[in-house]
């Protein structure tokens, strides 16, 4: 019933053990197994559809409307809730988990020995520290305890949001955002269609602030839940630390 568990459960589940997934786990846009997840029938978190599937168990994630779990309980049907990770550690907390839930304690533990292997990789590697700026919609912004926030620490870019107080989310006007100066700037991609909220994201300041390499520097599904594929958005920004780097007299 939500996106990060979803993940999660295609990656540690046996054959036939998944019976259904969240819709939102087929949006390329939010979901880094959107492919994956077409080869499964979706649900729309609703209790009364996840009810007639009668299945053994419900795993969803502390954000998923309350209504549903609590009908869900009453109903008879056990419901694991998983907490969002913000933290690499959190990670692999969150892998053991869902292998105990789904009763795949060696799948989740190979797992977790990969991304605990490749994770040190990344971490064994040192050198200056560009500035980056995290920056979406309406100018939000997140800090360093925030699973965006250590993706870049991770990956040796120094967040500047700590530099304004933010260790979780907030706001960093347009203006400020100017004045600080950072060696980068990444922006979500924006939504098909027109939204306001979005719009600053494509200000003529950020892309002079994104520099010589806009591509590289956009969030994708990689880094929406704490899953092991946020090992390819920290790749993805090391290379563009090195980018800036090399481009740093």
């Amino acid at each position: 019933m939500n996106l990060c568990t979803d993940q999660l459960a295609m990656l540690v589940a046996g054959a036939g053990q998944l019976v259904s997934v969240s819709h939102v786990a087929r949006d390329p846009l939010s979901s880094a197994m959107a492919k994956e997840a077409a080869a499964y029938p979706v649900n729309h978190g609703l209790a009364e559809e996840i009810y007639l599937m009668q299945p053994d168990l419900v795993i969803t994630g502390s954000f998923t409307a309350r209504a549903t779990v609590d009908m869900l309980t009453r109903l008879g049907i056990e419901v694991v809730m998983f907490e969002p990770a913000a933290t690499m550690a959190q990670i692999t907390d969150r892998i053991e988990q869902m292998g105990a839930v789904l009763g795949q304690q060696k799948r989740a533990a190979a797992l977790i020995t990969e991304f605990d292997t490749q994770l040190a990789a990344f971490q064994a590697e040192q050198g200056a520290r560009p500035r980056a700026a995290l920056y979406y919609a309406n100018g939000y912004t997140l800090g360093d305890k925030t699973l965006a926030g250590q993706i870049l620490t991770t990956a040796g870019l120094a967040n500047i949001a700590a530099e304004y107080g933010f260790s979780g989310g907030g706001v960093i006007p347009l203006e400020v955002l100017a004045m600080a100066q950072p060696d980068t700037v990444i922006t979500g991609r924006p939504y098909p269609g027109a939204s306001r909220s979005e719009e600053i994201v494509r200000h003529p300041v950020i892309d002079t602030l994104r520099r010589a390499h806009p591509d590289a520097s956009i969030s994708n599904s990689d880094w929406v839940c704490g899953t092991p594929f946020v090992l390819r958005a920290i790749d993805d920004m090391v290379a563009l630390r090195r980018e800036i780097q090399k481009a740093t007299p």
